[in-house]
C-alpha cells in the first residue's frame, strides 16, 4: 500500500515485493551466511597478497563486485562498500539474497566532535536520516536505530578485550558538498558523533529484511571547526587492518 504525501520520498509503499527485486541478480546462493563489509581497499589488496583471503566469487554488472572468503574463517566473506546508500545499502540487499543474515560494517566518518581522536571506534547506535534511501524500506523518522542485542554484544566483546569505545549516532548524508556548519550544528544537537554516508540505508535494508546488522566506524577527517582537516585518516592502514579484522570476529557473535 502506498501512503501518498506532498512530497515524493515520503510515499512509502509497504508491499515487499517490487517489479524489480534482490532475487532477480541471484545465479547462486554463498555458502555460508555471514559476511564483512569494508570501505579499506588497501586492506583488502593486503590480505589478498598475503594469502589471508581468497576469491570467493566476481558478481557481475556495470560495477562488478568481487567478494572474498577468509582462510582461516571460511565461513565469513568480505568484499568492499561501495559510497552512498542506494549503491551500499543496495548492495547489501543483493547479498541478503544471496544468503548474508549476518553483517559486520568497517568504516572510517568525519567527526563532528575534535575530543574524537583519528582511529577512535563509535559503536554505531542508529543513523539520522538526511538521505533519501531508506525512506524507500522503512516509515519516515529522524533517526533509525540498530538493534540493541546486536550493539550489546558488541560492546560486550569489546569490553572483554579491553578496546576503547564510544557509541552513539552517525548521520547518514547523501551530500558530502553540503556539509555546512549550521546543519553540522545542528546535527551534533541531535546527537550525532560522526557523519558518514551509508548507514541510514544499511540500517533500513536490515530492519526490512529481516537480518541481522552491525557497524563499527572510526573516527577519520575532522568537521567540527571553521575549516575541514583532514588528519591523515585514510593513512592509518595499522588502525583499518585492525578494524577489519576485529570485525572478522564480532560477525560470529552477533
Amino acid at each position: 500500500m502506498l501512503h501518498e504525501n506532498d512530497f515524493p520520498v515520503l510515499e512509502l509503499d509497504e508491499n515487499p515485493m517490487a517489479v524489480l527485486n534482490p532475487e532477480n541478480f541471484v545465479q547462486r546462493k554463498f555458502g555460508t551466511d555471514k559476511m564483512v563489509i569494508t570501505f579499506f581497499p588497501e586492506i583488502v589488496d593486503r590480505l589478498a597478497g598475503n594469502g589471508q583471503i581468497t576469491e570467493e566469487r566476481l558478481i557481475p554488472g556495470e560495477n562488478p563486485l568481487m567478494v572474498y572468503r577468509f582462510r582461516e574463517q571460511p565461513e565469513v566473506l568480505l568484499t568492499l562498500g561501495q559510497v552512498g546508500c542506494p549503491a551500499c545499502a543496495g548492495n547489501l540487499d543483493v547479498f541478503h539474497a544471496m544468503g548474508i543474515t549476518k553483517v559486520m560494517f568497517c568504516g572510517g566518518g568525519g567527526v563532528l566532535d575534535r575530543n574524537i581522536e583519528v582511529g577512535q571506534i563509535l559503536v554505531v547506535e542508529g543513523a539520522i536520516r538526511d538521505e533519501g534511501f531508506s525512506y524507500q524500506y522503512i516509515p519516515p523518522s529522524r533517526v533509525i536505530y540498530a538493534d540493541s542485542e546486536v550493539t550489546d554484544k558488541i560492546r560486550a566483546y569489546l569490553e572483554q578485550s579491553n578496546i576503547p569505545y564510544l557509541s552513539g549516532l552517525t548521520w547518514t548524508t547523501d551530500a558530502i558538498f553540503r556539509e555546512t556548519a549550521d546543519r553540522i550544528a545542528r546535527r551534533k544537537e541531535q546527537g550525532a558523533k560522526i557523519v558518514e554516508m551509508e548507514q541510514a540505508g544499511c540500517l533500513a535494508v536490515a530492519q526490512f529484511r529481516s537480518f541481522t546488522y552491525g557497524a563499527l566506524i572510526y573516527g577519520g577527517d575532522d568537521l567540527s571547526g571553521e575549516e575541514w582537516s583532514g588528519r591523515g585518516w585514510n593513512s592509518r592502514e595499522g588502525i583499518r587492518h585492525d578494524l577489519v579484522m576485529l570485525c572478522r570476529k564480532l560477525v560470529e557473535i552477533i
